[in-house]
């Protein structure tokens, strides 16, 4: 039903304009008595063989919403509803801003993607804080952290920092947002020195409290080989909890839509295989040190079993969520059972 009623009228709005639309009405819906619990009853399943403990938390799945999709922290309790495992907010700066012009986000539909550039656009970190402190429900939230577009990179790691204070006593997790393409420059701060810096900056901060948070590296699907031997060597130096792998692409290789020349990230199918075989690479040659959360194309249960197979201990939705709608979810986690 989803696909041949909801995704088709959805389908025939402005992307941007339809997720704010959507977001509301999911909002207004959970308002109603007894939708909460209808909803849970239809898209979730607790099941003990279902848990994860990783990095110090124990999540109910393996199955997150990938941050960008709840960006301003307006519906995790709300998600939580349709049975995700954990939801990660952001990215957040420290400053609210605006994020590049519209438009900035585009539907491909015959390649089953998008592209954005939506350049971290964010209702900044104080706004999300309030948000979070009225959190409901016990699903696992991550925090997404960036820099603002203005700070240049040699004061990134400023940003960073602010952003980590602030989140600390509100997220479960932490996540270092090095790798969109939609921020000038952004992507420099994967080279080794400049990474290595701002990671251990983060831990040094991250052991003087009293009970420290997991901080995961997000990293973008281009790198090479050698640059892969890199962040291997940066998480095993930095001793940081993880990488999620992977963020969205710019390469435009094979897309047949009409939208395929836009600039921005591109995520959805076409990612799917290179996302992938960046956590094999990561898993294998680390001789799987650390954990790592896979997200990229999943669009199906069998994509997600591919991710968890190649290497990853968890997954994250975005596109496929969009693609195939909230009953992915349950599909993904009846099938790990089974």
């Amino acid at each position: 039903m989803y696909k041949s009623v909801v995704r088709r009228f959805l389908f025939r709005f402005d992307p941007e304009k339809i997720h704010h639309f959507s977001f509301s009405a999911i909002k207004t819906l959970m308002k109603i008595p007894l939708v909460p619990s209808v909803t849970r009853n239809i898209f979730k399943i607790e099941d003990p063989e279902l848990e994860k403990n990783l990095f110090g938390l124990k999540f109910k799945n393996s199955v997150g919403l990938a941050a960008g999709f709840d960006k301003n922290a307006l519906l995790f309790d709300e998600f939580a509803n349709y049975g995700f495992g954990f939801v990660e907010i952001g990215t957040v700066t420290p400053k609210p801003q605006p994020g590049n012009p519209k438009k900035r986000i585009f539907r491909l539909k015959e390649d089953e993607a998008l592209i954005n550039r939506m350049g971290f656009n964010n209702d900044g970190v104080d706004v999300v804080v309030e948000r979070l402190k009225k959190k409901k429900s016990n699903i696992i939230i991550g925090g997404n952290i960036g820099k603002n577009k203005v700070t240049p990179n040699e004061r990134a790691i400023d940003d960073y920092m602010i952003c980590f204070e602030k989140l600390f006593e509100v997220v479960d997790y932490f996540v270092v947002n090095v790798s969109s393409p939609n921020t000038p420059n952004l992507r420099a701060l994967q080279d080794k020195e400049p990474l290595t810096k701002l990671l251990q900056t983060l831990q040094d901060a991250n052991h003087q409290k009293k009970q420290p948070k997991p901080i995961l590296l997000k990293i973008a699907p281009d790198l090479t080989n050698d640059q892969l031997q890199d962040i291997i060597d940066i998480v095993s130096s930095t001793k940081i909890a993880g990488v999620i792998a992977t963020n969205t692409t710019i390469s435009r290789d094979g897309l047949k839509s009409e939208h395929k020349d836009e600039t921005g990230g591109l995520s959805g199918k076409p990612v799917k295989e290179r996302s992938t075989e960046v956590i094999r690479y990561l898993a294998d040659k680390s001789n799987k040190a650390f954990p790592i959360i896979g997200v990229g194309g999943i669009h199906s249960e069998e994509d997600a079993k591919e991710k968890l197979a190649a290497g990853a201990d968890l997954v994250q939705l975005y596109t496929g969520f969009i693609y195939e709608g909230p009953g992915l979810v349950k599909r993904i986690n009846k099938s790990l059972l089974s």
